[in-house]
């Protein structure tokens, strides 16, 4: 089994795959201000395995495209949704990010929770924009820097990963220079990583290695997750993921 296969295999079981929460997703909803006289039209680009979908269908009425190039998340969604009783509402669609095949201003929201990174924050607020009507809402969260300055190691772990973090000053310029007007910005409590993602996954690791006979390959995986959150413990007043709200113009 291919590493990405076996990550995949991890990730799977998980209500998550990054940071997140209920409470902070109806927090971005309540703060887009959205229309909801009408029945609305929302995309979830990179949605995994479906928590965010799943809240969607929940709180607004609305017809929810969940996206993911994982066949395998969107089977757990389905399911999901179908125990929910929100299946109606959600339809699934197995395709990259940065190939969708949407029409110009077909969606009022657009939601991408911990998953732009895999494009790259410019690349994909500039892309997704065109399907948004003019003053839909786009709603990411991000990867950010909380101060101008952070530890080395932290530093060059993150860099490694993700060159483009960085501080919300500049996602926001980023924002506003491809049309968008900024409507609220907050940052991802600790709970959202500790609670939510890391210590549910943690959990995992032992039926993992069960599954997958302990072998170096997987063995390497838990030690690099492992290696992550002792960061995020100990660094995490340096960073955390920003959610942006903004507006694409109405002209």
């Amino acid at each position: 089994m291919t590493e990405f296969q076996l990550l995949v295999d991890l990730h799977r079981p998980a209500e998550r795959q990054g940071p997140g929460g209920d409470a902070e997703t109806i927090r971005a909803l309540e703060l887009a201000g959205l229309d909801r006289s009408r029945r609305l039209k929302v995309a979830d680009i990179g949605c995994g395995t479906g928590a965010s979908t799943l809240l969607l269908a929940r709180e607004l009425d609305a017809d929810i495209t969940a996206v993911d190039f994982l066949p395998e998340f969107l089977d757990e969604l389905q399911v999901r949704a179908r125990d929910y009783g929100v299946a109606d509402r959600i339809t699934t669609l197995n395709r990259s990010m940065d190939d969708l095949p949407f029409d110009e201003g077909e969606f009022d929201v657009i939601l991408s929770e911990g998953a732009v990174y895999n494009m790259g924050f410019e690349a994909g607020i500039s892309a997704w924009g065109r399907f948004l009507k003019p003053g839909g809402k786009l709603i990411v969260s991000e990867i950010t820097w909380l101060s101008a300055t952070r530890p080395t190691e932290l530093q060059s772990h993150w860099e490694a990963e993700y060159p483009e973090i960085d501080v919300a000053s500049a996602k926001i310029e980023i924002l506003e220079r491809h049309g968008y007007s900024l409507e609220a910005y907050f940052v991802l409590p600790a709970h959202c990583w500790l609670d939510n993602y890391y210590r549910p996954m943690q959990a995992r690791f032992e039926a993992f290695l069960e599954r997958h006979g302990a072998s170096d390959e997987a063995v390497a995986i838990v030690e690099a997750e492992q290696n992550e959150t002792s960061l995020y413990e100990k660094y995490r007043d340096y960073y955390s993921y920003g959610v942006y709200v903004s507006k694409k113009p109405m002209v």
